[in-house]
């Protein structure tokens, strides 16, 4: 079959698509019914666990205190039979390694009983504790390939859940990874330790301010996803999609998303009815998602959660998008979570929304009705500030990747550059204290629509603002910069330790001050936001203005690429940071660095590779084919005594040679090795991509000329508007 037929046949088959699954039954049960029905929380471990073993493992979960081995073999029972129960034959230790993907190792309930029969086992120690090879992951130097043993630890914390499968289900229980010499070899157990750090550091504060019940501080997150929906005929005859995830070939289709009708329009019937289906899975699963939309870019959507515990909505987050994917094929269409699939038109990002606080007080970061006059939350917000500007290019280091920097900067993300979007109310009230003293607070009205059928709408305090990379948005902040395709482990990680460091800042200085609390406040936070108000702005940050001002005036980091950001993973400032609050010693931090780095030139190198082999396997014999078919019209013109018009055969021809000629030079390119990775990483952002990028332009100028009925790849337009 030749490429252009496999297009074709493509494009007939989405057209004449038909649903490959049953309808599901919404009146059979309702969303409230099968809510974390397939998960082993609080609920069934009060139903199943004894009095005493489920105060015990609750107070793990609810006070942080250490877990109790001793309840283990209590609680596997429990959990085994409410599996078994469920039609679980395995369980699986889930786990999550540097890779950002999820990994399982599954095991057999059963065991040989010696007499020809098997039995149902399944012990603490096998709850607690699993052994998956820990050379086999990469580990940044960790684990030498010929040391190979690692082990899995169960975190309490995160429930376990069933995963079902037509053929059977299967126990899930969410561990941590560590290698024998007991160092993260994953992105979970960072997480955990940040949030120590966090609560231990908050607990500071809220003694100064008379809070000392102890009530664990922790960090919550809800992170909007972002996520693109095409045939999979079409998914299939894309090499560079199956293989990259991204388009490396490929002209903007006629109408992309100029007209913005795509943006909250009425949802395609196929695709409604994917996320439903991936709606109802999540719900048993206990993942709290709420919305569901259609995103600017054509055959782009968006699914996002509440908030949750920050370590649950982690691990809740790798369910996201294998559910999304693995449902998605069942209605014969494949889920893209590359931050830019398609070169033109908007990406895709994972907006982290995050807060923090505890059952006795709530959210720390709600600035109520009169944020002035509530001191407790201007220290928390002056803390995430001061943690905001001072590691920078840290946070911009933990979202860097080959594919995220194919959005960043964008018209639809926010630039590298980090910044703080306060709104109108709290950047007045922080200015006043800059000033003096803050004595007011602007506050929200109403707005009259002007129409007496239609009600009066609170009107809040301050805009929103969609250009900033770390925006509040009314209680809670929103980290917009992260990349749809990555785990939000790293991100939280950062965010708990550089807010926990801030708050050891301030908890020492007001511990230390023999001034009046109020006083020693209203001073501190005055030096806060005189040191650190540069990262507050309000402003359009997709400006060109904003960059120049931000970069040259106010001297804020704008680290463009990758290779630019990820050496700041191995800084000395980072690795002391994580290492003070027991987050990442230095071994660990180095590691992520170097895994970081190794990834994005691997990225790059694949995508290198897969222009070379789809030009000149795919693209420049479609070019040929073309070429010789002009030819042969104008020599048949020629014998006929017509001389032939070959501007068209010689713009086939000039672009074919400089295809052919840039793709021997891209080739030539990727026989260079540099010294490290950081030389290694650059030479791939410097040198190789903008080879790549010589081939694109020169591919897809091809294709606005070259016959149709030649063209061997689904083009963006059958892509993004066939469904």
């Amino acid at each position: 079959m030749s490429g252009n037929e496999a297009r074709l046949k493509a494009v007939s088959a989405v057209v004449n698509y038909k649903p490959i699954t049953e309808p599901l039954n919404f009146a059979e049960t309702s969303a409230s019914e099968i809510f974390a029905v397939n998960v082993f929380n609080g609920k069934a471990m009060k139903q199943r666990l004894p009095k005493s073993v489920y105060k015990s493992v609750q107070k793990t979960i609810k006070q942080g205190k250490k877990l109790d081995t001793t309840t283990a073999d209590a609680v596997a029972s429990a959990m085994k039979d409410w599996a078994i129960e469920k039609g679980a034959t395995h369980y699986a230790h889930v786990f999550y390694p540097l890779t950002g993907a999820t990994a399982e190792k599954h095991d057999s309930f059963l065991s040989p009983s010696g007499d020809g029969e098997a039995i149902a086992e399944f012990s603490g120690e096998q709850l607690i504790q699993g052994e998956p090879d820990g050379s086999s992951f990469p580990t940044g130097g960790i684990r030498p390939t010929f040391e190979a043993r690692g082990y899995t630890a169960w975190d309490v914390t995160s429930p376990a859940y069933i995963l079902e499968n037509p053929n059977g289900t299967t126990l899930c229980i969410p561990t941590a990874f560590v290698s024998w010499t007991g160092e993260a070899l994953d992105k979970k157990t960072p997480v955990l330790r940040s949030m120590k750090a966090l609560n231990e550091q908050a607990q500071r504060i809220l003694k100064l301010f008379g809070h000392d019940d102890g009530a664990i501080v922790t960090s919550t997150a809800g992170a909007e996803q972002e996520y693109f929906l095409i045939d999979q005929n079409f998914y299939l005859a894309r090499p560079d999609l199956l293989t990259a995830g991204r388009t490396l070939f490929g002209t903007k289709p006629p109408k992309g998303q100029e007209f913005d009708d795509h943006y909250f329009g009425a949802i395609p019937e196929r695709v409604l009815a994917c996320m439903l289906e991936t709606e109802r899975e999540l719900f048993k699963l206990g993942v709290p998602v709420k919305t569901r939309h259609n995103e600017v870019a054509p055959s782009q959507y968006e699914m996002a959660p509440v908030h949750e515990n920050a370590n649950v909505a982690t691990d809740h987050q790798q369910i996201i998008m294998l559910t999304l994917k693995r449902v998605a094929a069942k209605y014969g269409l494949a889920c893209l979570t590359h931050e830019k699939p398609f070169l033109g038109v908007n990406g895709s990002g994972k907006h982290v929304n995050y807060s923090f606080g505890n059952e006795t007080l709530g959210n720390l970061i709600d600035p109520g009705d009169t944020p002035h006059e509530n001191l407790r939350f201007l220290v928390f917000t002056a803390a995430v500030i001061r943690a905001v500007d001072k590691y920078a290019p840290l946070l911009r280091a933990v979202i860097a990747s080959a594919s995220n920097d194919h959005r960043l900067g964008a018209n639809e993300a926010p630039p590298a550059i980090i910044s703080i979007f306060l709104g109108e109310q709290l950047t007045d009230v922080f200015e006043q204290i800059k000033t003096g003293k803050a004595t007011s607070s602007k506050q929200q009205g109403y707005l009259e629509i002007g129409v007496d059928t239609l009600p009066p709408l609170h009107r809040h305090s301050g805009d929103r603002n969609r250009t900033s990379p770390f925006a509040f948005t009314g209680n809670k902040f929103e980290f917009r910069a992260v990349g749809s395709n990555q785990s939000i482990a790293s991100p939280l990680t950062t965010l708990n330790t550089i807010i926990a460091e801030s708050l050891d800042y301030i908890a020492t200085k007001l511990e230390a001050s023999d001034s009046d609390f109020g006083d020693a406040v209203q001073t501190l936070l005055r030096e806060i936001v005189t040191e650190h108000g540069r990262i507050i702005f309000n402003g359009d940050g997709y400006s060109e203005a904003w960059h120049k001002e931000a970069e040259f005036e106010r001297g804020l980091p704008n680290l463009r690429t990758s290779a630019q950001a990820l050496p700041v993973l191995n800084s000395p400032d980072s690795i002391a940071l994580f290492g003070k609050y027991n987050v990442l010693s230095a071994r660990e931090a180095a590691s992520r660095a170097e895994v970081k780095l190794e990834q994005y030139v691997m990225a790059i190198q694949v995508e290198a590779r897969l222009t070379l082999k789809m030009g000149r396997t795919m693209i420049y014999p479609a070019a040929l084919r073309y070429q010789s078919e002009l030819a042969g019209a104008a020599a048949h013109l020629k014998t006929a005594g017509i001389e032939p018009d070959t501007t068209a055969l010689d713009k086939v021809t000039a672009s074919a040679n400089a295809l052919q000629e840039s793709l021997d030079r891209l080739d030539a390119l990727l026989t260079h090795e540099a010294d490290d990775l950081e030389a290694e990483a650059s030479y791939m952002c410097d040198t190789v991509l903008p080879a790549m990028a010589t081939v694109r332009t020169h591919a897809d100028a091809l294709e606005k000329i070259v016959a149709d009925d030649l063209w061997p790849l689904p083009t963006y337009q059958e892509m993004l508007f066939i469904k």
